[in-house]
């Protein structure tokens, strides 16, 4: 969990690659990108990608994704060698090149956009030698890391806005101020003056969002203790279990963690851990976003959780957390 908050912890990552990333020149005609969703391809020599290169590499972008049951990497890191890196692969959705060359004019991480397909995010590493190579790791690997988590969540950002269930904007509105982007396939399960239910419901999965609202009282609003007391007060209320006196409540197995993000001009505090059912055996991973009202008067909650027991949780999480970051203020 720590080596995560290390990896990702890192509010202002989302802003420096959008503003660092070189794109396309305009009127580019570009294919459509290849390859799984979460997948990277890292163009690294066969014995530095068994080296230290290649664990640093491994460890930064492959390290467990947090408050999951099973273990799964945050990315799925696949190794091109320099000369197998042709046309093929150059479609490829997520590419990190390593370039070690003495000659090198500038050493760093560069970010691209679009280089040879659409919507693709590069990153290439240019160093003089190894250990610079490794210097340059330990210092940018969490702007490594969010530059292609933020490019998988701008990709299926893309889609819900695409396929977008429009009439679902209203509810949410109702109690937050503003709206998300959900795709086709969600339906409004439940509605009152401070709490929306949305979920896509399929045989063996369960992809839901929750807009819930409570007053901002006192000065610790955000207190870590205080949140997690409002979301089991909330969770009690409304979102009961399979059988009668059973209720969604938050983990005490595996603790929460927090921290403050900043993106798109809105400062949230983000919360992850793991939900539960009061007197079932049911659980899985929890995200959400909090933040004031426009009026200051009220917190409001944006949470997405994951019920998939019999498939892996990582590329679902990612799916709903992402319709959270497509929030937007009514009047913006």
């Amino acid at each position: 969990m720590r080596r995560f908050i290390t990896l990702m912890a890192c509010a202002l990552a989302i802003a420096f690659c959008a503003s660092s990333c070189k794109n396309a020149p305009r009127g580019k005609l570009l294919p459509n990108v290849s390859g799984k969703a979460g997948e990277i391809i890292l163009v690294i020599d066969r014995d530095k990608w068994e080296g230290n290169l290649g664990s640093a590499f491994r460890e930064i972008l492959s390290g467990d994704t947090p408050y999951l049951a099973q273990r799964e990497p945050l990315f799925t890191l696949a190794n091109v060698p320099p000369g197998n890196f042709n046309n093929m692969f150059k479609m490829h959705r997520n590419i990190i090149i390593l370039n070690i060359n003495p000659q090198n004019q500038t050493t760093g991480i560069v970010y691209r956009k679009d280089e040879w397909a659409k919507p693709q995010s590069v990153a290439q590493l240019d160093a003089w030698d190894e250990a610079g190579a490794l210097e340059i790791l330990a210092s940018d690997g969490a702007t490594l890391a969010e530059f292609f988590e933020q490019a998988e969540r701008d990709r299926i950002i893309a889609n819900c806005i695409l396929y977008e269930e429009v009439p679902l904007r209203e509810p949410v509105k109702k109690i937050s101020g503003g709206f998300l982007h959900f795709p086709s396939g969600y339906k409004l399960r439940k509605i009152t003056d401070t709490f929306a239910w949305i979920a896509d419901e399929k045989q063996y999965t369960n992809q839901t969002v929750l807009v819930y609202s409570y007053p901002a009282d006192g000065a610790d609003v955000f207190d870590l203790s205080r949140m997690i007391s409002m979301r089991n007060e909330v969770m009690k209320a409304n979102v009961p279990g399979m059988f009668d006196g059973t209720y969604m409540t938050t983990s005490t197995a595996i603790s929460p963690t927090t921290r403050p993000l900043r993106y798109r001009g809105r400062d949230f505090m983000e919360t992850r851990g793991f939900w539960e059912v009061e007197g079932d055996f049911m659980g899985g991973p929890f995200v959400s976003h909090s933040f004031y009202s426009p009026d200051g008067k009220s917190i409001i909650v944006l949470e997405a959780f994951v019920y998939a027991p019999k498939y892996d949780k990582r590329q679902y999480l990612r799916q709903v957390e992402s319709i959270l970051y497509s929030f937007e203020w009514e009047n913006n």
